[in-house]
């Protein structure tokens, strides 16, 4: 095991004692500096003196996207513009982006967990990293970029997109990592095959991907098919960006939180208590580092669980699950919910399918209407005589409906695609299509 900093292994006590001492700091910045925790304080009559204990940090008020929203564009920071060396955004596609800031310090210590991660992930000085992650506003490809720097990797800042030269790079720079969203890994060695070319030969070893929900499943079919360790990095940019936490290529089992730099807690999002370890709901984050824009019990919608056991790594860091889904993502079909990688995993069960699929959502008069569109794999589309009225593609479709009937208590039907028919992603790829009418109401008693 290579250990990136020693705070990989602090016992509890050690953490602890860090961890309330970033907390109180948060806490006394937010409320001397930023107007809206000094209202949101004094509304529950709080003060930075009464924060004496980690227990403490559930008398303290949550904060959400549209808090960010309604505070556009600077109303949120802590420190004077002058000390602020970055500003990063949301794409704003539903209303106002929320915009977080950094300064130097931010920037350095971002930099530091990053590396931590690329570490985690198996990477190492020296090695040459091929960041396919988008580089501007969002935080992915600027926060891999400075990670990888600072662990003293060759970094080639490819971006996303233009999936030719990614290929022409990979094969001539030959490098031993690359970041990127699951799917649009998928899209490479894809484009690779119709080259010719086999995944499996290139130089790479590791993965880092992130961004998007993806299954245990997936992670099969890119390891299968590039024969490299695939790993789940996770991060949003409201509490800082990619590095929040990294799964380690020992054991890839569930993602280390960096502690030291964040406060993480689960809860039920319908009533917003704590629940045990384990289960699964709404991961909320606190910054303990952050100088321009500190985050206090910032409400993700991200669903997953954590576990205070060690690793068998030996790291003695908090783990989280990979997260099943974004609450406002959750699928709500006659009263049952489920998350798209709920139904990815049994697509990646069946070897005449690729992970290439849409989940179109309709009306049929009153009631919901699930259509999934999938791919067939390219040698069973030959097998079918390209004929999707063929008897073995007629058993495929009875197998995977009664199959997602059968897991997820929900009613699909299953329309097989030919191969390179759905649109391809070069970054976060599009899952569901909602064509109702409509409007949804808003998820609720997502745990089962």
């Amino acid at each position: 095991m290579a250990i990136y900093s020693e705070r990989e292994t602090w016992n509890m006590n050690q953490m602890h004692a860090h961890q309330l001492e970033g907390l109180k700091r948060t806490v006394t910045s937010a409320y001397h500096n930023v107007p809206f925790y000094h209202e949101t304080f004094k509304d529950l009559h709080i003060t930075p003196d009464d924060i004496q204990s980690l227990e403490d940090l559930q008398r303290l008020p949550f904060t959400q996207k549209h808090h960010l929203r309604e505070n556009y564009p600077f109303n949120m920071l802590a420190c004077p513009m002058e000390d602020v060396i970055r500003i990063h955004a949301s794409s704003g596609t539903s209303g106002k982006p929320t915009v977080v800031a950094y300064t130097k310090n931010d920037i350095e210590n971002w930099a530091d967990i990053v590396a931590r991660s690329i570490a985690l992930a198996g990477g190492q000085k020296g090695d040459i990293l091929h960041n396919a992650y988008g580089y501007g506003l969002f935080t992915g490809g600027l926060g891999l970029h400075a990670g990888s720097e600072k662990l003293g990797c060759a970094t080639v800042p490819i971006s996303g997109g233009n999936t030719a030269n990614q290929i022409t790079l990979i094969q001539d720079f030959k490098p031993k990592i690359i970041c990127s969203t699951p799917s649009y890994l998928l899209n490479i060695g894809e484009a690779m095959m119709l080259q010719g070319i086999d995944p499996a030969t290139t130089s790479l070893k590791h993965a880092i991907l992130g961004a998007e929900p993806w299954s245990e499943e997936m992670r099969f079919q890119i390891e299968k098919l590039f024969q490299l360790k695939a790993s789940d990095i996770y991060g949003l940019s409201e509490v800082m960006g990619p590095g929040i936490a990294m799964e380690c290529a020992e054991c890839q089992d569930g993602l280390h939180i960096a502690d030291d730099h964040f406060l993480v807690e689960v809860i039920n999002p319908d009533t917003l208590e704590p629940v045990d370890d384990g289960q699964y709901g709404e991961l909320v984050f606190t910054s303990l580092s952050k100088e321009a824009l500190p985050t206090i019990r910032y409400r993700t919608g991200d669903i997953a669980s954590i576990t205070k056991e060690r690793c068998l790594c030996g790291r003695t860091t908090t783990r989280m699950s990979r997260v099943k889904g974004r609450i406002d993502d959750m699928l709500i079909i006659r009263g049952v919910n489920v998350f798209p990688s709920e139904i990815e995993r049994y697509i990646c069960d069946l070897e005449e399918l690729v992970p290439h699929y849409q989940i179109h959502l309709q009306k049929k008069g009153h009631l919901d209407h699930v259509t999934l569109h999938v791919e067939v794999e390219q040698e069973f589309y030959k097998k079918l005589e390209m004929n999707f009225n063929h008897p073995m593609a007629e058993k495929l479709v009875k197998h995977l409906g009664q199959t997602i009937k059968m897991k997820t208590l929900i009613s699909v039907e299953v329309r097989l695609k030919e191969p390179q028919s759905i649109p391809r992603s070069e970054g976060k790829a599009k899952r569901v299509l909602d064509e109702r009418t409509k409007v949804m109401p808003s998820p609720r008693s997502f745990i089962r």
